[in-house]
């Protein structure tokens, strides 16, 4: 058995664990964006970069929403969600939904009802309405898994990116 090295000398900047920490982290990960919707008195939207797809058989598909969203009490309660993949000419509408205090789904956000009374947003490479089958408490978050119902990839352009703190493109 060996000891345990010191951080401070064998690993260079390595720091304990700490939220900051997982932030710079994860700011070196590339993610997709994505907006989940949901219907309750009024409809509900946030920008996600944690959607993931969960297994084929049944299609299943994860997010991590936090609970002091304003979107978590109608998350929470939903018995669908949608779940839409944002396009690189899509940064404004990801800005947008993850604005704390915006009225998202006014002009210029373009959307309409979808299945399941879902709102729909117009423009993006690929939509999907799904039931929600369970919600995991995670710290001060809830990750939520949904079965896909209904959806369409048949959006045109290239995915829009979160890296570094910012809405990026992919380059060749």
């Amino acid at each position: 058995m060996t000891a345990s090295p010191d951080l401070g000398t064998a690993f260079g900047t390595a720091q304990p664990a700490s939220p900051d920490l997982l932030r710079s982290v994860f700011r070196q990960h590339a993610a997709g964006v994505a907006v989940i919707t949901a219907q309750g008195e009024n409809p509900v939207g946030f920008t996600a970069t944690s959607l993931n797809s969960v297994a084929a058989e049944p299609p299943l598909i994860s997010f991590g929403v936090g609970t002091s969203s304003s979107s978590w009490p109608v998350i929470a309660r939903a018995e669908h969600i949608g779940v839409h993949i944002l396009g690189e000419h899509q940064q404004e509408l990801a800005a947008t939904f993850a604005r704390s205090g915006a009225d998202r789904f006014a002009p210029p956000t373009q959307w309409r009802t979808g299945p399941e009374g879902i709102p729909v947003l117009d423009g993006v490479l690929a939509w999907l309405v799904c039931r929600t089958v369970g919600r995991v408490q995670a710290g001060d978050h809830r990750i939520v898994i949904a079965e896909v119902v209904v959806g369409d990839p048949a959006g045109a352009g290239r995915p829009l990116l979160y890296h570094q703190g910012r809405f990026n493109a992919l380059r060749d």
